[in-house]
């Protein structure tokens, strides 16, 4: 009885060890690790969705990672700093766009390189930005739309003529 316990004990050791082993894999290889290299930063009207630890992609690829987002008192736009990779010598006529993964996807900022010869150093800033597009607004409009349509139909009707 006593070597029954002691093996369902050891057993019981080796399948813990093995999901600590697991966990510790998932935790080191989940892909939010941060890019070292240079430091930049983007001025947006707002970042809907933009999480600290998201990428920074550019052709679909990840070549750094969102560092910071806080207001700026003076004009109350959203200030994202964020890491790229030393390899990447971005042009200063470079823009930055938020965009998402899909229609329920997380947010990342895409860089779009531009054809200057000077590149944006270690703290400069990419000047050209275009902020998230928000889907209850885009489905707001589209509903206020359709309203506004289907009234006006309605009012273009002659009288006694069949409503749709």
């Amino acid at each position: 009885m006593a070597g029954r316990n002691l093996s369902e004990l050891v057993a019981g050791g080796v399948v813990l060890a093995v999901a600590v082993g697991f966990l510790g894999y998932a935790v080191a290889n989940t892909g939010r690790s941060t890019v070292g290299g240079i430091s930049l930063h983007a001025k947006f009207d707002h970042i809907d969705g933009l999480a600290i630890g998201s990428d920074v992609r550019m052709a679909g690829v990840k070549v750094g990672t969102v560092a910071s987002a806080v207001v700026d008192p003076e004009s109350f736009q959203a200030v994202v700093t964020f890491s790229l990779a030393n390899s990447i010598k971005l042009p200063a006529d470079s823009s930055a766009e938020i965009t998402s993964d899909g229609l329920l996807g997380g947010k990342f900022i895409s860089l779009v390189p531009g054809g200057d010869t000077k590149t944006i150093g270690n703290g400069g800033t990419v000047t050209i930005t275009q902020s998230a597009a928000s889907l209850e607004q885009l489905l707001g409009k589209f509903i206020f739309n359709v309203t506004d349509l289907t009234t006006a139909v309605q009012k273009s009707l002659k009288p006694g003529e069949a409503k749709p």
